[in-house]
């Protein structure tokens, strides 16, 4: 009788053998290749430490300020029973009879004219110009012989109808005549008025008037 192996059943029964062989190996191939493989040289690292400076600074010593005392309680003044008077100190009689009045204050001064601004798109303008102004200013005789020019800055208010109603010297010269002349004159001037949006109204208008003599 022919008995034949089953190739399974002699593999199974070798495995354990071929695992040995396989371990012994790989640690021999492992122990050759440490021997084969030169050794680095050791290197030593040394680590620096940081250095610490310490620096001394030296503090004021805080100076202790006194208190201020505490101010004292005022004095209550206190009636007393006593009422010696020194005999040397004499108050004499009093009287109204030789009183007098102070002067009374002088009046204010009367206030000037309100001087309201109104807006206007046109000027008014002089009928005449200026050559019809020049003939109406007569200069003062006083100040044509002393030879004094310069001129007066006026303000006009000049109504809807184109007439002078009012006229206030802004800056003048007093006591020459000429505030008077430039005065006298605007007044009778007449004026094609402002318009504000085709409608006429009154404004307040700056009129310089100069002075000055022929030759001058």
């Amino acid at each position: 009788m022919i008995v034949r192996k089953r190739p399974d059943v002699s593999l199974k029964a070798k495995y354990g053998h071929i695992i040995r062989l396989g371990l012994i190996a790989a640690l021999s191939l492992n122990i050759a290749i440490l021997l084969a493989v030169p050794r680095l040289p050791e290197q030593h690292t040394e680590i620096e430490q940081p250095s610490v400076e310490i620096e001394t600074v030296e503090i004021p010593e805080t100076e202790q300020f006194e208190k201020p005392p505490a101010p004292k309680r005022p004095t209550v003044p206190v009636a007393s029973d006593q009422e010696d008077i020194p005999e040397d100190i004499t108050i004499g009689e009093t009287t109204f009879e030789e009183f007098q009045a102070a002067a009374a204050p002088p009046p204010a001064p009367e206030a000037g004219p309100t001087m309201k601004f109104v807006a206007y798109d046109k000027a008014p303008e002089l009928i005449g110009g200026m050559a019809a102004f020049k003939r109406m200013v007569k200069y003062p005789d006083i100040a044509r012989e002393a030879g004094v020019t310069g001129t007066v800055y006026l303000k006009l208010f000049i109504n809807k109808d184109g007439r002078v109603t009012d006229v206030v010297v802004i800056k003048g010269m007093p006591k020459t005549g000429l505030d008077e002349a430039a005065v006298e004159a605007a007044k009778k001037t007449r004026w094609k008025p402002a318009q504000q949006r085709d409608r006429a109204v009154g404004v307040w208008y700056a009129f310089p008037v100069t002075f000055q003599l022929r030759g001058g």
